[in-house]
């Protein structure tokens, strides 16, 4: 068994463990950053998901190297592809012009910038990556992880060693492995008043999660995959609260859950740069195509693609059978591994309906054209490395954020709840996908929030970090925590906290605890560019 020690361990090279660890070692610390999959990036990359960010973000609601990150993926676009003048112009170029973000990209374009960000550090030896490893088990001292202990891809262990670990694993792995206190699925409403939590509290309530996929359409052609095993039961899927089969264009609006029919067209001819993404305005969903577009071809010179590309991350390729994780007296290892077979089959069964079955605009059916590519997602199946998992465990942390927190209608469209140690913002609608409890959607206008420190503070671990979607959020307040910059503006804070305490010679409780000490962070985080109050603006 190999032995490797450091200063800051962070597991998972997610959205949140790539911004904890350029922190860290932007400030002069060693660093070993472990990732499951052969990219790092997460939502962004391995999970093949363009992001979801708040109306503002190209003026504010997200740290400083959140937008030279979005920059540097317009930056990419511009020097290495044909992009029609007029398009290349833009200052806020959307390459795929989709309407579920203002920056729609291919997955590998933003692991090409992320590595290029990690690529000085790693050069100096401050930072390791080692992808390919999950992390097995972990060695605990009292309220202290001393060590975490790999699996390699050819079967091998690894132990890391460090002062400091940081958790960013997608569902919050560190947090069992360790013991350390933390919740999952649905808390009961009276735990904590939150108007929408369920009556009773279920640990199994977790919303689906989802295999991405891309493809584009080339007329006259025949790209129709194998009929995958399942979908037969796919194709006959009926959720109770749905209001027609799953694969079907016909599926709840999310705000009022009234039945709303979607349309697909591959390739329509209108132009890209006619295209607004505001989710604020329109949540842009009901069009499919267009909306999680990642390459649209008409932004670039004639000839040059002979196809969009457009991203399969849509009402039909939600899974909510089986929880994606394991959870005692809910889920085992075997019932996971199954959720996720049954979940990459929907996404294939979604695929082939497409293709063999979909009604189309001119009254026939199938669009055969429709080309599976895997050469976008990097993986043989076609189907994105992870799953984009939405919801995983969350520490019991020294502060919890729940709904009364972030409700426009508790809060009104002005209110705010303000946190006297905020370490960052945030804005997204408290936005749930149907749940393996069989809910449906639990979609709730917010207004623009604060991320208190508490959040990201274990009420006993002394020194481990949430780096993600694993702060002290409820099932509820998850809904607006999980997205892409606030993941990357928790990370980042876990990894200048980290950074902070070691040069301190301190505890991170202690800086939260301390106001000359939170003043002191709180100053380096305003150099580093991290945003902790919002400017006036209202919820949506």
């Amino acid at each position: 068994m190999a032995e490797l020690g450091t200063e800051i361990l962070v597991a998972g090279g997610g959205t949140g463990g790539v911004a904890a660890a350029l922190a860290a070692a932007g400030a002069g610390h060693r660093v070993v950053l472990t990732e499951e999959t052969d990219w790092v990036g997460g939502q962004f990359t391995a999970q093949a998901v363009p992001p979801d960010e708040n109306p503002w973000i190209e003026r504010f609601g997200g740290t400083a190297s959140y937008r030279a990150f979005r920059e540097g993926i317009r930056d990419y676009y511009r020097r290495h592809y044909p992009l029609r003048a007029e398009a290349a112009r833009l200052a806020d170029l959307n390459p795929g012009a989709g309407r579920v973000s203002k920056l729609c990209h291919e997955p590998r374009v933003a692991l090409a910038v992320l590595e290029s960000l990690l690529a000085p550090h790693r050069a100096a030896g401050r930072i390791t990556v080692l992808t390919g490893h999950r992390p097995v088990s972990a060695e605990v001292t009292g309220d202290r992880v001393d060590a975490v202990t790999f699996e390699g891809p050819d079967g091998e262990h690894t132990t890391v060693r460090a002062a400091y670990v940081l958790d960013a694993t997608e569902n919050g792995d560190l947090l069992a492995l360790a013991g350390v206190e933390f919740a999952v699925g649905a808390e009961s409403r009276d735990e904590h008043g939150e108007p929408h939590a369920p009556e009773r509290a279920d640990p199994g309530n977790l919303q689906g999660f989802t295999y991405c996929f891309a493809v584009s359409h080339h007329a006259g052609q025949d790209h129709v995959i194998d009929r995958p095993s399942m979908y037969g039961f796919w194709r006959d899927y009926r959720p109770e609260f749905w209001p027609g089969p799953l694969l079907g264009f016909l599926a709840p609006d999310p705000r009022s859950l009234e039945p709303v029919p979607r349309t697909f067209d591959p390739n329509p001819d209108t132009d890209p740069l006619a295209i607004s993404a505001d989710q604020s305005a329109d949540a842009g969903d009901k069009e499919l195509w267009g909306f999680r577009r990642i390459l649209a071809r008409g932004l670039h010179r004639p000839g040059a693609f002979d196809s969009d590309l457009t991203l399969v991350n849509w009402p039909l390729n939600d899974y909510w059978l089986r929880p994606g994780l394991e959870i005692d007296g809910v889920s085992t290892a075997e019932d996971v591994t199954r959720a996720h077979y049954e979940a990459k089959q929907l996404s294939l069964s979604v695929l082939y309906w497409l293709q063999t079955e979909a009604p189309r605009l001119d009254g026939g059916t199938g669009f055969p054209g429709l080309k599976l590519r895997p050469d976008v997602v990097g993986t043989k199946d076609g189907l994105a490395k992870s799953a984009y998992v939405r919801e995983g465990r969350r520490i019991r942390a020294v502060t919890t954020v729940v709904e009364q927190d972030v409700s426009l209608d508790l809060l009104g469209a002005t209110g705010r709840k303000s946190h006297v140690d905020s370490v960052g913002v945030g804005s997204y609608r408290l936005d749930l996908h149907p749940s393996t409890a069989g809910d449906n959607y639990v979609d709730v206008p917010s207004v623009p929030f604060e991320i208190p420190l508490g959040a990201l503070l274990p009420r006993r671990m002394r020194n481990l970090l949430p780096a993600g979607k694993n702060i002290g959020t409820t099932h509820i307040t998850n809904g607006c925590h999980r997205l892409h910059p606030v993941e990357w503006n928790v990370g980042e804070v876990a990894g200048h906290l980290a950074g902070f305490a070691l040069r301190r010679g301190g505890e991170p409780h202690q800086v939260r605890e301390d106001p000359k000490l939170f003043d002191e962070f709180a100053r380096l985080l305003d150099q580093a560019g991290v945003e902790r109050r919002w400017p006036e603006v209202r919820g949506y």
